[in-house]
């Protein structure tokens, strides 16, 4: 299994009694206990819209939503809104995986290049020996959130075969297998792999492998009609204490080039079927995906360092990632879950397999801390009962975390930038980095525009704040915004960096590094 696959550990075998699920909150005690939760964290965050479920020994005894699909909208979530689901994709995409593997179309210990021959990273060696397993434990020396350039933001025009072609490129951030460093690309490629073996695209084996025989009737992945379906919730962003929808979608929503790795949508309904399956899985789902292959994807194959709020919050002493599962003890019991992100929307599914418990949520709004807290609340109703810290207790902590944040891990204050007249600016031209692709820094009236050929999004305003010139998007939601530092040579270079040193990692400028390749259009 490679280097951490000795960590394995032995989870007890699925159950294979079968409890019907209710479709609505019952009993009433169930009701009392939740609804104070959702509630508290929907008020303190402002959330747009929630749909959140729990599962307890087999049974669903709490299905509620809050809010509208669109804000402002009148129109409520209710349990069959569509949410992106973002990275929790992933155990979809595994489980996809592990049905070719029981099908015998693939092994887990086949190297990649046995279905994608062209694939390559940096180093030849770990070329030759990335297997189907490496693709998804984020051990494979990317750095942390490396090439989600080419997936975020949406849409562009990065392909698959770009992914593929562009990895060979990004450099190593550690030594293969020796650590965990997220990442999503690869997820990308193991979709691919799955399209090799399976004989069909990804998202028609999905449907065929995964929806259709858990009767996931409502979950959608690839090209759909969005008025067709219907009842889709739409991500938003807060500006000035209001929750604005951005990035809305069309009548026709696309397959998407990140679907393997986050494109997948479904509604709580889906969502709490998704979860019984992997807690009291029926007969036919024991046909539909074997006890052994259960059991790879939600074992441990790679050490996750724990953090010291996980420590002090949850005792945890054990942190992994499995194939698209985390996992770690919290106060004692086995937990393995996964969240997602994805422009203002954030979901998690969490299970307690040996209390066949668990819960979903999805938000449709900017919501990392609210996610957070929830989360915790809902764990510790299972682990720690007795436990007396409710959402404000919480939600304060990590107000009070990001307080004591040092001014050195704090983004600068831009008030004081000022657009840079094009005529300053010694640095226009059209450049090129290797994975990402063409950029121009181009005069645009009054300003200079900084604008990428393959993700039409991304396209912002030059300035200046002290000595250091920096790109402003255009639009908000878009990205965080980023440093620019040219330097001078033949020819001339350019890097950025994050403004925000501790924002989100797929916002990879970091390992972007252009050189001109000619003057302006």
């Amino acid at each position: 299994m490679g280097r951490g696959g000795g960590l394995c550990l032995t989870l007890a075998l699925l159950a294979t009694t079968f409890l019907t699920s209710s479709a609505s909150a019952s009993p009433a005690t169930p009701s009392a206990s939740y609804d104070p939760i959702v509630d508290a964290v929907v008020a303190r965050y402002h959330l747009p819209g929630i749909a959140v479920g729990v599962i307890e020994n087999g049974q669903v005894v709490y299905a509620a939503t809050r809010g509208e699909t669109v804000a402002g909208s009148g129109q409520p979530v209710t349990p069959e809104t569509l949410f992106k689901i973002a990275s929790n994709s992933k155990a979809m995409t595994t489980a996809l995986l592990g049905r070719l593997v029981d099908q015998g179309k693939l092994a887990w210990d086949d190297p990649v290049t046995r279905y994608l021959p062209d694939f390559r990273m940096a180093d030849p060696w770990v070329t030759r020996h990335m297997r189907v397993a490496d693709l998804l434990t984020h051990s494979s020396g990317l750095p942390e959130g490396g090439g989600d350039l080419m997936l975020w933001p949406e849409p562009n025009a990065f392909t698959r075969q770009d992914i593929i072609h562009g990895l060979r490129y990004i450099k190593s951030g550690y030594s293969f297998r020796s650590q965990y460093q997220y990442d999503n690309l690869l997820y990308v490629v193991a979709g691919e792999v799955a399209a090799a073996a399976g004989g069909a695209p990804y998202e028609t084996l999905m449907h065929r492998e995964v929806f259709e025989p858990l009767g996931l009737s409502r979950c959608q992945v690839g090209r759909w009609s969005r008025d067709a379906v219907g009842n889709v919730a739409q991500p938003h962003y807060q500006k000035d204490g209001h929750n604005l929808p951005m990035r809305q979608d069309g009548p026709t929503i696309p397959a998407i080039t990140s679907d393997p790795a986050g494109g997948i949508r479904c509604d709580l309904t889906d969502m709490l079927s998704w979860a019984k399956n992997w807690l009291m899985p029926t007969q036919a789902q024991l046909q539909w995906l074997s006890p052994a292959q259960r059991q790879v994807l939600q074992s441990p194959h790679m050490l996750i360092p724990v953090s010291r709020q996980r420590r002090a919050w949850d005792h945890t002493h054990v942190m992994a990632y499995g194939y698209g599962w985390r996992m770690a003890d919290v106060d004692g019991e086995w937990v393995v879950w996964h969240t997602g992100t994805l422009g203002g929307m954030y979901s998690m599914l969490a299970l307690l397999p040996d209390r066949k418990s668990g819960f979903v949520f999805m938000i449709n709004g900017e919501a990392e801390d609210a996610r957070t807290v929830l989360g915790e609340v809902l764990t510790k109703h299972f682990t720690a009962p007795d436990d007396d810290h409710d959402v404000a207790w919480y939600a304060d902590a990590l107000d009070r975390e990001a307080a004591q944040r040092p001014a050195a891990a704090r983004p600068p204050d831009t008030a004081a930038a000022t657009a840079v007249a094009p005529a300053a600016f010694a640095w226009s031209g059209r450049y090129r980095d290797p994975w990402f692709g063409e950029i121009t820094l181009c005069p645009r009236g009054d300003r200079v525009e900084w604008a990428s050929r393959k993700s039409p999004h991304m396209h912002g305003t030059v300035r200046q704040l002290g000595k250091r010139y920096l790109v402003h998007w255009d639009d908000p939601a878009v990205d965080l915004d980023a440093w620019l530092d040219p330097h001078a040579g033949s020819p001339p270079t350019l890097t950025m960096a994050k403004l925000d040193p501790e924002g989100d990692f797929s916002s990879d400028y970091e390992d972007l590094h252009f050189e001109r390749i000619g003057g302006c259009p």
